[in-house]
């Protein structure tokens, strides 16, 4: 009899897009294995905090259900986006896979005639990250940044409805919803440093699971593996539960790995940029750099001001 395997997941539907896409990858690996999605409502989708849309603070409450149903046994595995994942994990579970990653970068999603190159004082942005909050108004103080909560569908309706005259989301999730015509630009990394993981998943399961952990292993990407590492790892140094603007973005390429990273204040007024590279097999190194150069070009200061 063929074992069927019950997939924990949001409700939304980029959540369930995302699922799909880890459970195709897994179906081409294990064609004979069954896969039940089991969507579970989490505190996050019940309602938003303030601080839910920061990059570092309020992630346990996209992920905190549906991994007590993994430790329940009323799932086998789930499927999170990484970058709700905090990087202290919880006791007796642990990522599993991480698939081959999507576009990182942050998107413009504007009314005609806006882009990166135009964007006058007075735009209406709507976004509820700090995180590109502080980095937009560092480039254009003079935007009108506006907190705008809600899923994807929900956040392009009110820009369709002129509520605002941009707004700015992840390239994964539109590609994977397959909205890639709403792209006005990519905003580039150094404009806007996109969050930790952004456009990468985890694929979670109990640590003691063999069964379930061998079968996801066929879906785990090491290079998408090794980059979010970094840039995890990165966050947990400069604090994982800061409610403070902080980006970072890993790349591998030819054997050396680069990462980019910013801390912030929210206004913008204030912001460090760190640039590190050496080769893949010094990522830590990489990392210890990244966060030197963040700390020491004031950063620190910055961190300071949130405890």
């Amino acid at each position: 009899m063929t074992q069927t395997f019950r997939v924990g997941t949001r409700g939304s539907p980029l959540a369930l897009a995302q699922t799909e896409e880890v459970l195709g990858r897994l179906r081409k690996a294990h064609p004979d294995a069954g896969l039940e999605i089991v969507p579970i409502k989490t505190h996050g989708d019940e309602g938003y905090r303030e601080d839910l849309g920061t990059s570092l603070n309020g992630k346990r409450a996209f992920t905190k259900r549906i991994e007590e149903a993994l430790l329940d046994g009323r799932i086998d595995f789930a499927v999170h986006s990484l970058k709700d994942m905090p990087t202290e994990l919880v006791s007796g579970l642990r990522i599993a896979a991480i698939p081959p990653r999507a576009d990182p970068r942050d998107v413009l999603v504007a009314h005609d005639g806006l882009s990166i190159r135009h964007m006058p004082e007075g735009t209406r942005v709507g976004t509820s990250s700090l995180r590109r909050q502080a980095q937009l108004l560092a480039r254009w103080p003079g935007l009108r940044i506006t907190d705008l909560h809600g899923n994807v569908g929900t956040r392009l309706r009110r820009l369709d409805a002129k509520e605002f005259d941009a707004v700015v989301v992840a390239a994964a999730g539109l590609h994977r919803l397959h909205l890639e015509d709403r792209i006005v630009e990519p905003i580039f990394p150094d404009v806007v440093t996109p969050a930790p993981g952004q456009g990468a998943l985890a694929v979670e399961a109990r640590a003691k699971d063999s069964t379930v952990l061998r079968m996801l292993s066929a879906v785990d990407d090491p290079e998408t593996r090794q980059t979010t590492g970094a840039e995890r790892e990165l966050s947990a140094r400069v604090g994982g539960n800061c409610n403070v603007p902080f980006g970072a973005l890993a790349a591998l390429e030819r054997g050396t790995m680069t990462l980019r990273a910013v801390i912030a204040s929210p206004d913008g007024r204030r912001i460090v940029r760190a640039y590190a590279q050496d080769s893949a097999e010094r990522w830590r190194d990489v990392v210890d750099a990244a966060w030197k150069d963040l700390r020491d070009g004031g950063g620190e200061a910055i961190l300071e001001a949130f405890t």
